[in-house]
C-alpha cells in the first residue's frame, strides 16, 4: 500500500477456512479478516476468489461451495457477483460503457433465471 510514494505498514489479514468430507467436498466454508471489528469468523455457503498474478500476468481462481448451496442460492450468488464486477470494473477503469453492458449482461442473467422481475428489455 502506498501514499504518494511512502510505503505504509497497516495490513490486514483474510483468513478463509474450508472443512471437506471424506470426498474431498466443502461442507463448511468459514472467513474472517483482521479489521473486519468481528471477533468471529462468518460461515459462507459459496466463494469466488480471484488474484492477479504479477510476475505471469494472469488470472487465478478458486471457487467452492458446500453442498448446503441450493440451485437458487447459486443463481443470485453468480447475479450479484456479476453486477458487483461490473462495478468494480467501472470504478477501476472509468469505462462507464463498458461497465452498462456488464450491468446489462447482469439483468439478462437475472431475468432469464427468474431471480429478477421482466422488465421486457430483454423479450427480443
Amino acid at each position: 500500500m502506498t501514499q504518494k510514494g511512502k510505503i505504509m505498514s497497516k495490513q490486514s489479514e483474510v483468513n478463509i477456512k474450508v472443512a471437506l468430507d471424506e470426498n474431498h467436498i466443502p461442507h463448511d466454508i468459514e472467513w474472517g479478516a483482521t479489521d473486519a471489528g468481528e471477533e468471529q469468523a462468518r460461515k459462507a455457503k459459496a466463494m469466488m476468489l480471484a488474484m492477479w498474478d504479477k510476475e505471469d500476468e494472469t488470472s487465478m481462481r478458486m471457487d467452492l461451495w458446500t453442498t448446503e448451496m441450493t440451485i437458487d442460492e447459486m443463481k443470485r450468488f453468480y447475479h450479484q457477483c456479476y453486477t458487483s464486477m461490473a462495478e468494480s470494473f467501472e470504478r477501476a477503469t472509468g469505462e462507464d460503457g463498458m461497465g452498462a453492458a456488464m450491468r446489462d449482461f447482469a439483468d439478462f442473467f437475472g431475468e432469464k433465471l427468474q431471480i429478477l422481475p421482466p422488465s421486457g428489455k430483454f423479450d427480443k
